[in-house]
């Protein structure tokens, strides 16, 4: 009986004049007629009609014999529509390339990079990565030494002498000039001409190109974070840690793991840039108050110490960057760590509400794999998202972002908990909620709220499906298990490790399933370590059945569905497109044309 409603409602939308759902605007006054009584009724109930007011498209129709029943009788008086399309064109699309081909159009390259300079100092041979990291000034050398470890070089224009005085002179003189009264103040760029106009007043010969790197190095040690600021342009890099005076600066690499730098400081250098990095996020250390953690401007987490009182080594810091723009699908599938089929089979989840929560260790990716599966949400869909530090990011505009608070030592009435914020959220008649992490009580109404109809989604650490099931189930959670019914999926990923080389892999995707209040899940899809190929293993689905159910959807029409996806992925990733607001157009023009776009392949 659904499915016959689903089509008959999916007919009546397509037809031209359909009359607004509330008003009925449009649509003449006509006194229905006795046989198309119950059709008419059950028009009226469907789309809030007002009395006496039906379709142009029904009015003074009859049915061809008396109707057995309502459903049958409008099935004969509704027309068979033409297709329509929201995208010009795609009504002559007869297969999945021709669709994708459509959506994606003549997709403009971004401009590429200059070269990188000639290797100098260096055997070639040795050298792993290398890419820019402020173009066309500073860029990184990624190479192997003689004991085969690997270090990570940055490279920086050379100034000659007289240019370093020069830079002093101006550093100084700007100091005069600028007046920072507020974090946002400080993060504005400088005004080039007047710093070029300054440089050119110590020596009016210099050459454009000299003074270029010049400006280069006065951005960098005013507005940027100094000797650190080629690391905070590289989008590769997660943690950026210094353990003390005379130490390697140590980074996380997103391919390459846990790298040692060529930048160290000195002691006294050292102390002074930890205060500018605390002065960064407004924030105040001393000797009585040595620890500090902090959210620098740009989104990056700092947890700074101060002199030895803490750390025997001196001051020290670690910086947990996240990226400028968010993880996309297309990243992860670039990154390996999914195909685009997995990921199209997660898209269509997602796309029709079904609950799931990302389940991995420490640095296995699971808030930026939520994060990007949070593209796949529809548009204009209400989402709220619940963050101890704010990562998430997402390109929808009806999305209300919250996070905790701590009060303070003695301020804890002023203490504002994932607990709070949740129970908050499920005021706001949420479609999707997203958590960041769950831990504790806030898990009891995250499944609460799945069992109340809305779609969640959030990470948990464990290392796999069953570990995960113990933690829910247990102190200090405490999940009951009939509650396990509202989850759909359980996503596992995993930190792997490859020759001293780290790389994340969706180890499966797992159906979950309560059978007598026994918790019991069954594998999608697999990671196979041989060949690093993701298998699928499953010949039925429920989730998937449900969402076919719910579509009307033959077998060989959802095999459809997944394939179209599967192959706008795969366009995106060919032809490297990474602009999430991209992404996220494209993503949305297939859901839009994807219920007229059917072709079944069975």
């Amino acid at each position: 009986m659904n499915n016959t409603i689903s089509r008959i409602i999916r007919r009546f939308e397509h037809l031209k004049g359909t009359p607004d759902k509330e008003t009925g605007a449009g649509s003449p006054e006509v006194k229905p007629q006795s046989e198309t009584g119950p059709v008419i009724r059950k028009v009226r109930q469907w789309f809030s009609l007002p009395s006496g007011k039906i379709p142009d498209q029904l009015a003074g129709k009859r049915p061809a014999k008396e109707p057995k029943n309502a459903f049958s009788s409008l099935m004969e008086m509704l027309p068979v529509p033409k297709k329509t399309h929201p995208l010009p064109g795609l009504q002559d699309c007869h297969t999945d390339d021709e669709i994708v081909d459509r959506i994606i159009g003549e997709h403009q390259q971004y401009e590429e990079l200059p070269p990188l300079p000639p290797f100098t100092g260096v055997d070639e041979n040795w050298v792993r990565d290398r890419y820019w990291l402020v173009p066309p000034f500073s860029y990184v050398n990624i190479t192997k030494d003689w004991e085969m470890n690997t270090r990570y070089e940055i490279i920086e224009p050379k100034v000659t002498e007289k240019e370093l005085i020069i830079l002093e002179e101006t550093y100084e003189q700007l100091r005069t000039l600028l007046i920072y009264d507020s974090p946002v103040k400080r993060e504005s760029e400088l005004d080039e001409e007047e710093v070029r106009s300054i440089i050119r007043s110590f020596d009016p010969k210099i050459p454009d190109d000299r003074t270029n790197i010049l400006v280069y190095y006065l951005n960098r040690n005013f507005t940027g974070y100094g000797k650190l600021d080629p690391f905070m342009h590289d989008e590769q890099i997660e943690d950026i840690t210094c353990n003390g005076a005379g130490i390697p600066i140590f980074i996380y690499h997103r391919k390459f793991a846990n790298l040692e730098t060529n930048i160290v400081f000195g002691n006294e250098e050292l102390n002074k840039y930890v205060l500018k990095i605390a002065q960064k996020a407004d924030k105040q250390m001393s000797l009585t108050s040595p620890l500090v953690d902090a959210a620098l401007p740009g989104g990056a987490r700092a947890q700074i110490t101060y002199t030895d009182i803490i750390s025997s080594k001196g001051s020290s810091f670690t910086i947990r960057k996240f990226k400028a723009d968010p993880m996309t699908p297309v990243d992860l599938i670039v990154n390996g760590t999914y195909n685009s089929e997995l990921m199209a089979h997660i898209w269509l989840c997602v796309e029709n509400n079904k609950s799931m929560i990302v389940v991995g260790g420490t640095a296995s990716g699971k808030t930026s794999t939520m994060n990007a599966i949070s593209f796949f949400i529809p548009q204009t869909t209400k989402i709220v998202s619940i963050e101890d530090t704010r990562e998430i990011q997402l390109p929808h505009r009806n999305w209300l972002p919250m996070r905790t608070r701590e009060g303070g030592k003695n301020l804890d009435a002023g203490d504002v908990d994932m607990f709070l914020l949740l129970k908050t959220a499920l005021r706001q008649r949420p479609e999707f909620i997203i958590v960041g992490e769950v831990r504790g009580a806030e898990a009891q109404t995250l499944f609460q709220a799945m069992n109340t109809g809305h779609t969640t989604y959030s990470t948990l650490h464990a290392g796999g499906v069953k570990e995960a099931i113990n933690r829910l189930t247990h102190d200090p959670i405490n999940v009951p298990s009939v509650m396990f019914e509202a989850l759909n999926l359980m996503l596992i990923q995993g930190l792997q490790y490859n020759d001293g080389v780290g790389f994340r892999r969706c180890l499966s995707l797992n159906e979950m399933n309560v059978s007598e209040g026994d918790i019991r899940w069954s594998p999608l899809f697999e990671w196979n370590a041989r060949t690093d190929r993701f298998d699928q293993v499953f010949t039925t689905s429920k989730t998937l059945d449900a969402i076919a159910y719910s579509h009307g959807w033959s077998p060989g029409e959802l095999n459809a569905q997944v394939q179209v996806r599967k192959k706008l992925l795969d366009r995106m990733v060919e032809k490297k497109i990474t602009c999430i607001d991209e992404i996220s157009h494209f993503i949305n023009e297939l859901r839009k044309n994807s219920e007229q776009c059917r072709y079944s392949k069975e």
